[in-house]
């Protein structure tokens, strides 16, 4: 066994001497680390700097990873603080493992903020500071998580009131998990419009260089300690999404889909924009009554109620005696009836129309309904079709009703279009 000298640096110890022995990683602990440090170093490992490369297999000896007299090695933590902007701009301060590559970190960060499906995320470098429309005098609000528990590798977290049961042990973790899970209000005008968005077509290119490689470490690419990187949802193919076990993920998804449109990141038309701009207002409708409608007495005891109801009937009927106590809904009201036929002359004729189960009867007056129908219409097999114009005011449902000669047409005509909207379906079916 012989002696040279390696250096590893550490934010404690400084340089220290390693033996060249066939026990790798091996130090001359006493005489340097003595009983001055008592640290937990578990998650301490050497980094090759010269090679750029881990060294995570202790059961190797040095000499078997290709470790020369002029190395330098650093005994640095695997798992080190990184600022963490979100989809929704809100930046995050937590531990990430810079040793393992970036997608089994992007594992451990959706397994500690309870986001499904982790691989459809990425992480992404944030843009150069001197490209950036930013307030210098406003400063950045960063929410501490460092000291969240490091996540396990295949086991499921605890909930606690819905949420990781981290974040439910002091209010001020629940403020932060409470800001993912919900959607913030956009900001005012003025703040959107000092943020960096793209000018052409080749910084919207840009972006697409700025995506870390998933198959390599965080220090393997260049990723300090307290470094800023982007959390972005990377590939959008979204499958198994369950609202109740999403929220964070939804949301999220949600905010980058907003805060795209607004920088003009991706291009949409005036109508998709309409389109999301009212399920905008929607969900910022329900972000803010969502906690008063939660607190509120009158929907717990509405809550309670409904359940009372459903025990009581399941006990005591079943559902097929529920179908036959059930009535069918009846629809009455004043139609117009035309039968075309070849050479006729006939117009539109009015008559009280009565509709139940898949029968439409129909009587010379209202005040004859309790008598014999002039005519009972079967409409099964029948293809129903609406017929309207509201600019020409024509209200028209056409019937194809099957009989011996073949199919029947009959037209009927309401008069108004609250009397078309009962009776008329919103497309073509076919009454089975």
């Amino acid at each position: 066994m012989y002696t040279s000298s390696y250096y590893v640096s550490t934010q404690v110890l400084g340089t220290l001497n390693i033996k060249w022995d066939p026990q790798v990683f091996q130090t001359n602990s006493q005489s340097h680390f003595g009983n001055k440090i008592k640290q937990d170093w578990s998650d301490h490992a050497l980094w090759w700097e010269q090679k750029q490369q881990w060294l995570l297999k202790p059961s190797w000896t040095l000499d078997k990873c290709g470790i020369h007299a002029d190395a330098r090695l650093c005994l640095t933590p695997q798992h080190k603080p990184l600022q963490l902007v979100m989809p929704s701009s809100i930046v995050l301060r937590m531990r990430v493992c810079f040793s393992s590559p970036v997608f089994r970190t992007i594992m451990g960060i959706c397994k500690l903020l309870n986001i499904r499906r982790p691989e459809e995320l990425s992480l992404l470098w944030p843009v150069e500071e001197k490209k950036k429309k930013k307030d210098k005098d406003v400063g950045e609000e960063v929410y501490d998580i460092t000291c969240a528990p490091l996540p396990s590798t295949g086991t499921i977290p605890k909930l606690a009131n819905g949420m990781p049961a981290f974040f439910a042990e002091t209010p001020e973790t629940e403020v932060v998990y409470k800001i993912l899970a919900v959607s913030q209000p956009a900001p005012a005008p003025e703040t959107i419009a000092k943020l960096y968005r793209t000018t052409n077509i080749m910084e919207k290119a840009h972006i697409n260089s700025r995506w870390l490689d998933s198959s390599r470490s965080l220090l393997q690419q260049g990723v300090k300690e307290n470094d800023k990187l982007i959390l972005r949802f990377k590939y959008y193919t979204f499958h198994d999404i369950i609202p109740q076990a999403d929220v964070v993920r939804l949301t999220q998804l949600y905010e980058q889909s907003r805060w795209a449109i607004l920088l003009e990141e991706i291009e949409c038309t005036e109508e998709e924009m309409m389109v999301f701009a009212a399920l905008q207002y929607h969900i910022g409708k329900v972000s803010l009554t969502e906690q008063s409608v939660a607190s509120c007495p009158a929907m717990e005891d509405l809550d309670s109620a409904l359940q009372c109801l459903e025990v009581k009937m399941e006990g005591e009927s079943s559902a097929d005696d529920m179908l036959e106590t059930m009535t069918a809904p009846e629809l009455h009201d004043y139609l117009k009836i035309f039968r075309p036929k070849r050479l006729t002359l006939k117009g539109y004729k009015q008559y009280w129309f009565t509709f139940k189960d898949t029968t439409i009867s129909y009587y010379k007056s209202k005040e004859e309904s309790s008598k014999e129908p002039i005519q009972q219409m079967n409409l099964k097999g029948c293809e129903v079709a609406p017929d309207v114009s509201v600019a020409g005011q024509k209200f028209c449902i056409r019937l194809l009703i099957p009989g011996p000669e073949g199919m029947n047409e009959v037209y009927l005509r309401c008069e108004h279009y609250v009397c078309s909207g009962q009776f008329r379906p919103n497309e073509s079916i076919t009454w089975q």
